[in-house]
């Protein structure tokens, strides 16, 4: 019988969708968590829960996302409070072929940084219907350059086709992963100074 890995590791995060109304903020949890599509599907009401996993074979983490999709319905923008508030990452969604979207999703990142819990959030700007490129009214370059300012992950996506949804979920699970491994480094310098310690006061006592 083989023995278990012990270089293995296992985390979980809560990660939250964010955006208005018909961005497709669904469509992207469905793509990445059940690889489906479906054009008739409806608004969210409150907020939906899924998980999925990401290994990376690197160093060998997996990290387990609980994913909060909340609706994007005006009427139910108080409670997202609710959902992002402890949140170790966000996904910002915005539509590529809506001007408009891209500032909301501006607002809900100005929100999110005011109001959240966690200082240090991981936050991923992104445009979907990728698809729709003949109706494009929002240029990447645009938004890579308002990321970059605002130290945002940034992707553009089709949750239609599935084109760049798993690479969203992939770079926010390596940085939670990176992240897991700095707050190792001070751990594992406690525990050695500890032994060290011991180790002292066994060569000084007495015989």
């Amino acid at each position: 019988m083989s023995k278990p890995d012990s270089n293995k590791k296992f985390s979980q995060f809560k990660l939250v969708l964010l955006g208005e109304s018909a961005v497709g903020k669904s469509s992207i949890v469905h793509r990445f968590v059940k690889n489906s599509f479906d054009d008739l599907r409806e608004s969210t009401i409150g907020a939906a829960f899924l998980t999925q996993s990401i290994t990376i074979p690197e160093t060998q983490t997996t990290i387990k996302f609980e994913i909060w999709d909340t609706a994007g319905q005006e009427r139910y923008k108080s409670l997202a409070p609710m959902y992002y508030r402890n949140s170790h990452a966000a996904i910002v969604v915005y539509d590529i072929t809506k001007t408009s979207s891209l500032q909301r999703a501006k607002d809900w990142i100005e929100e999110l940084r005011k109001n959240s819990s966690n200082d240090g959030i991981i936050i991923a700007l992104v445009g979907n219907k990728l698809d729709l490129q003949d109706e494009r009214e929002i240029e990447q370059s645009d938004v890579e350059e308002y990321a970059t300012e605002q130290n945002l992950l940034s992707f553009e996506c089709s949750a239609k086709s599935g084109e760049g949804v798993h690479d969203i979920f992939d770079a926010i699970a390596r940085k939670l992963s990176d992240k897991i491994a700095v707050q190792e480094v001070p751990e594992t310098r406690r525990i050695d100074l500890n032994r060290n310690a011991t180790a002292n006061n066994n060569n000084n006592s007495c015989c």
